[in-house]
């Protein structure tokens, strides 16, 4: 499947320091610490050009090249690839879909290549899912030079060691939602440290908080509508990065049965005919979420399918998240109760995966808009 220039370079480079940053993941998931060093490795080796278009010093990846790269950066530290995949997912849909003026984007583009790192923060507890498409809490208020946003985001990933991010606020003059360019050395940008999950607890996706942020005018870049032109295929970063923690439970649970030889038997549970069905069930399931997943995102590579795989693009985030929580399960199985031991990654590949749950596109959401589009309801 590996075939692109950027697929083998980088690849290759993950391999290098693949031991290394499985290391990390261990001790950043039991502390809930950021994977500091493994994103500075990876802004420093230029992973967070990849989905920036090359007129502007990227590297001009696809979604296709994301979403094998996040596949198998996911298998090496979920918490690190769902953290950056934020950054390459906003950056990709960014310039693809030009959503700001393009004075902006040559703008921003000039901090990516720097070492900027982004994110969107657009999720609240007054308002849950942002994909449900409640009216933010946060709100705007233009000013003579600018504007002035008060509000609390929730779930901002990498939120420590982002140095921009894209705010959604409600602006009651013009009664509209709108996005936000906040840097966040500005007066009254704060992190609360709250951040105390059981799962992807080393994305330290704490709380956003906003006192009197004071923005410049062209800080307001955008507003919801501009985002809904088409699907935006760079949000498949997400199921990319949960396939490669269900890759990792298996190929763990693999490597187990070949090698594991309890007195009790001749030979290794391998060769136990419970164990190899099992093994048959998981392997099926990731053969079917990796093929669906990594066909949909091909179809982005061909313009007349972009605006027509909206169902595709949804449905991969929903059979990835259950098939892979089932593809765990059943390395676990396999396993048996070591899988719950805390110095085995299985019981951190199972709650990093029961996260996954909780990102967006939300499940019932996805099966609602998938049926209105069959139904013809739109």
């Amino acid at each position: 499947m590996i075939h692109s220039e950027i697929q083998q370079k980088w690849i290759k480079k993950l391999e290098n320091v693949k031991e290394q940053f499985q290391q990390n993941a261990d001790y950043n998931d039991k502390h809930a610490q950021f994977p500091y060093n493994n994103v500075q490795w990876l802004i420093d080796e230029g992973y967070t050009l990849i989905s920036l278009p090359k007129k502007y010093g990227g590297e001009g990846g696809t979604i296709e090249d994301m979403v094998i790269l996040q596949t198998y950066l996911g298998s090496i530290d979920g918490a690190t690839a769902l953290s950056i995949g934020w950054h390459i997912s906003v950056v990709g849909q960014l310039y693809e879909q030009q959503l700001w003026e393009q004075s902006m984007l040559d703008r921003f583009a000039k901090d990516i290549v720097d070492g900027a790192l982004v994110n969107r923060a657009i999720s609240e507890a007054e308002t849950g899912s942002p994909t449900r498409g409640g009216r933010p809490a946060t709100n705007a208020i233009e000013t003579e030079d600018g504007y002035t946003l008060n509000g609390v985001k929730t779930f901002t990933s990498m939120s420590k060691r982002l140095t921009h991010f894209i705010v959604s606020a409600f602006d009651q003059q013009s009664e509209q939602i709108g996005y936000y360019l906040v840097h966040k050395d500005i007066t009254g940008v704060e992190i609360a440290n709250n951040w105390d999950m059981v799962g992807m607890r080393a994305t330290e996706s704490h709380d956003l908080v906003l006192n009197d942020v004071h923005i410049p005018k062209e800080n307001f870049v955008e507003t919801r509508a501009m985002g809904a032109k088409k699907p935006n295929g760079w949000i498949l970063h997400i199921p990319s990065t949960y396939l490669g923690i269900a890759q990792a439970a298996r190929d763990y649970a693999i490597d187990f049965a070949k090698t594991y030889q309890p007195n009790s038997i001749d030979g290794t549970i391998g060769e136990i005919a419970t164990v190899q069905q099992n093994v048959g069930k998981m392997e099926s399931l990731l053969l079917s979420a990796r093929q669906f997943l990594w066909s949909t995102a091909k179809l982005y590579n061909n313009d007349d399918n972009a605006t027509k795989i909206w169902n595709e693009t949804s449905a991969s985030k929903v059979l990835v998240m259950n098939q892979g929580l089932e593809v765990i399960d059943l390395a676990m199985r396999i396993v048996g109760a070591k899988s719950l031991e805390m110095d085995r990654p299985l019981q951190r590949y199972y709650r990093d995966m029961r996260a996954g749950l909780h990102n967006p596109p939300m499940e019932d959401m996805a099966y609602t808009n998938i049926a209105k589009s069959v139904l013809d309801l739109f």
